[in-house]
């Protein structure tokens, strides 16, 4: 199977280089077919604040699709045209292409870029703008042949919010790079009489980070109880107001850093922390770093959900409420006193990853999924 990965997708973010190497993996040939369009995070930010009104940006747009159609007139034959993450724009020229060579279009849709701007209140400052990309990514949804998403859940959205049928969807989970978060990996020479509590993310509302300090701010009589918080992010310099205002001492932040140090800082943690925000986007997904750290055998704290309780064995990983910050500290004070429950759920998680979550897994599925579109197009009516 030869599959044309195709867009203006975003090409170091994690879901896409996971969903390459997963092709990979189960024996498919991949051939990219990108060309940048956004310069991050910030860039799409603004544009979607209201400078899409400004002719460089549409210059920029027009360049950026013609080069892809002179990059996909140079690929001499597939069987699937993917569409990556994000492709809610991209799809619309994906459909044509892949109807001239008369082979079936899917497109990984992983998030709802409507939903995103919503919750980054977007819409507060624009609304003609985010109604917009509700109806662009409304008619994004009925072209291609296979649509695929990383939970359940949020596939139910999709058919709430769009009138998508579910059985358009298949759902492939987020899972992590094994070939880089690996179990085992070599520990720091830190004090081994604290227990290092680990976050790492983007300060983004669905994390929740302000609950996090609210757990450390239950805890701070408690001196071999150490937070780290590791990367940048909207909501970053209110957490760290919010520290200083508590006068918490048991928090330490760190920007990111090299992939190789935050390995570092991972295996060295004795809990890591998932998501705790109540955003719809934070109850759809089950965050890459959950598997992430799964995948190095670390035991995870993190909020309940439909979404986790449907993609994760309970006893993978520790449940709260995502209304009580109270239970984070608990359960942190739990898996301190009870190093042999970290110890099950270290090897409990390390063994669901490596047979649901991991690359090979993945790919497996994914692989699974294209034959059988592959064949069912083939099938004469």
């Amino acid at each position: 199977m030869k599959v044309c990965y195709f867009g203006t997708y975003r090409e170091s973010y994690s879901r896409n280089k996971i969903m390459i190497a997963a092709l990979e993996s189960a024996g498919v040939e991949v051939v990219a077919c990108h060309v940048k369009l956004w310069h991050g995070i910030e860039d799409r930010v603004k544009i979607t604040e209201g400078d899409w009104v400004n002719p460089k940006f549409w210059w920029r747009v027009f360049s950026a699709y013609s080069k892809l159609i002179v990059k996909f007139i140079r690929i001499p034959s597939f069987d699937i045209l993917m569409v990556g993450y994000p492709g809610q724009f991209d799809v619309f020229l994906a459909k044509v292409l892949s109807s001239l060579r008369k082979k079936p279009l899917v497109w990984d849709v992983f998030m709802s870029i409507y939903l995103v701007a919503k919750e980054r209140m977007i819409d507060k400052k624009n609304p003609l703008t985010v109604k917009a990309i509700r109806q662009v990514e409304a008619w994004a949804l009925k072209f291609p042949d296979l649509l695929i998403q990383d939970t359940a859940v949020y596939v139910n959205w999709f058919h709430q919010e769009y009138g998508v049928s579910p059985d358009r969807f298949h759902v492939i989970p987020t899972g992590a790079d094994n070939r880089i978060f690996k179990f085992g990996m070599r520990q720091s020479n830190s004090d081994q009489n604290i227990l290092k509590v680990l976050y790492y993310g983007t300060y983004i509302p669905n994390h929740g980070v302000k609950k996090i300090v609210k757990a450390a701010e239950y805890l701070k009589a408690y001196n071999d109880i150490c937070f780290i918080f590791i990367g940048k992010g909207p909501e970053r310099k209110a957490v760290e107001e919010l520290v200083k205002d508590h006068r918490l001492s048991n928090i330490h932040f760190k920007d990111w850093m090299s992939q190789e140090d935050l390995l570092v800082y991972i295996q060295d943690a004795d809990i890591c922390l998932g998501a705790f925000g109540d955003t719809p986007q934070s109850m759809m997904t089950v965050q890459n770093k959950i598997f992430e750290c799964m995948a190095m055998g670390k035991p995870v704290i993190t909020g309940d959900s439909q979404a986790v309780r449907r993609s994760l064995p309970v006893d993978t990983i520790v449940l709260v409420n995502r209304d009580e910050p109270y239970e984070i500290a608990r359960r942190i004070l739990e898996l301190k006193d009870n190093s042999q429950l970290r110890e099950k759920l270290s090897e409990k998680s390390l063994l669901i990853f490596e047979q649901e979550f991991c690359i090979r897994s993945l790919g497996k599925k994914l692989e699974g999924f294209l034959s059988a579109l592959i064949n069912s197009t083939n099938t004469p009516p």
